[in-house]
């Protein structure tokens, strides 16, 4: 099953989604950025569904702003 770690801004409502295979792999990078995070109004979360788009539908939240794509 898929694992997903999303990064939530609350004020702006744009999300980074990162795919992870497993389950550790997904909650090692959340705790990872939550050391890293500087802003208190970015929610990291990491979560296992199916597929990303059930993800849209049981957490529709974190998916009403825009995709930030990072190069």
């Amino acid at each position: 099953m898929p694992n997903f770690v999303i990064e939530f801004n609350r004020k702006t409502r744009d999300r980074k989604v990162s795919e992870f295979p497993g389950a550790r792999e997904a909650m090692e990078r959340r705790l990872e950025l939550e050391t890293e995070r500087t802003d208190s109004d970015v929610e990291i979360v990491a979560l296992s569904s199916d597929s990303l788009e059930t993800l849209t539908f049981t957490h529709s939240r974190y998916f009403t702003g825009n995709e930030l794509i990072t190069s």
